[in-house]
């Protein structure tokens, strides 16, 4: 069985789409806070610190209830990735917290922690390493993207799991691979 792990630049795609949601969001809620609370002294740590907080505060809600209920934000849905733990089993919402977490230590030292994943055999960043996370895709993404480009040169990445196990899957799992999958990755 073959896994696709969702590669560098598709992540960075969904985690940008996700952090426009999320700024619009608290945009339309600080413009809404502005307008009933209006600050008379301009900008000042008693109202920057109440805005980064809840900021911060959003932003783990977010990821935390996506990752935990679905393993899937928007950003990662519109793009066919889902976050599993590593041995194929859905995650928690302390498991997605946890990983949320690992997001603040991988942006600390210049977000290393997220360019780790372009070089990573598994597509590990350190917050997956942190919360036993890997991201995969869908398999629905995968075989709309073979349909379009099976033998094209830059097709769908194709970035695999070793093929001797370490990522099971129970059968009947939506995430089971097809049965027409051959080990180098194209449908028959």
């Amino acid at each position: 069985m073959t896994i696709y792990y969702g590669g560098f630049w598709r992540r960075f795609s969904a985690i940008l789409i996700d952090s426009i949601i999320l700024n619009l969001f608290v945009a339309i809620l600080t413009l809404t806070g502005n307008f009933l609370i209006p600050a008379d002294d301009g900008f000042t740590y008693a109202t920057i610190i109440p805005y980064y907080g809840m900021a911060l505060l959003i932003n783990a809600l977010y990821f935390t209830y996506f990752h935990g209920t679905t393993g899937q934000t928007p950003g990662k849905r519109m793009l066919g990735l889902k976050v599993v733990k590593t041995n194929g089993e859905a995650i928690t919402p302390g498991t997605a917290f946890l990983r949320w977490v690992g997001y603040i230590i991988s942006k600390v030292p210049l977000f290393l922690g997220f360019i780790w994943a372009a070089f990573d055999d598994r597509k590990q960043g350190w917050h997956d390493k942190i919360a036993g996370t890997v991201v995969i895709r869908t398999i629905e993404y995968r075989r709309a993207a073979d349909r379009v480009s099976p033998d094209a040169p830059f097709g769908p990445s194709r970035s695999h799991a070793p093929e001797d196990g370490g990522f099971p899957y129970d059968s009947g799992d939506e995430y089971d691979a097809p049965e027409e999958d051959r080990s180098d990755g194209k449908n028959t």
